[in-house]
């Protein structure tokens, strides 16, 4: 799962902030036939065209991850064209990305330090499944990150 964004505020705040997301850790299910185990794996960062952050972290923890950066859609209004209206609609378009879901907005955060930083979230993307090849997931079914 994919969550795109643009931070804005003080230069090493929003370092702090990728940073504390970058140390979030996620339990991502795998499976094999019936069995079933789980593999812990780090958030990540990418960097993306016009200043746009991607946050990369496993499908179950969207909730969460959608709740801490405070996620709200990009607003459609009816009167004169703003830049929320007209720019941020052709970056999502341009990036590929599906608007924000529906999201329970109460229950748990994640202890990011957000102070003096805004976040602009644009929109999401989701992974596929894949069947590992490598020595710890060699035929394990998993969200392909």
């Amino acid at each position: 799962m994919h969550v795109s964004f643009i931070p804005y505020g003080e230069r090493s705040c929003v370092e702090k902030l990728l940073r504390s997301m970058e140390a979030q850790k996620f339990l991502m299910p795998m499976t094999k036939g019936k069995e079933k185990k789980a593999a812990w794996i780090p958030g990540q960062i990418r960097e993306l065209p016009f200043g746009v952050k991607e946050y990369v972290f496993c499908k179950e923890g969207l909730d969460n991850v959608l709740r801490t950066l405070n996620a709200e859609d990009i607003p459609k209004g009816t009167h004169g064209i703003s830049f929320k209206k007209l720019v941020y609609p052709f970056l999502r378009k341009f990036l590929k990305l599906k608007s924000i879901p529906e999201y329970e907005k109460k229950g748990d955060i994640f202890l990011w330090d957000r102070a003096f930083v805004s976040l602009i979230v644009l929109g999401i993307r989701e992974d596929g499944e894949v069947v590992g090849v490598y020595v710890d997931d060699k035929g394990w079914k998993h969200e392909a990150l």
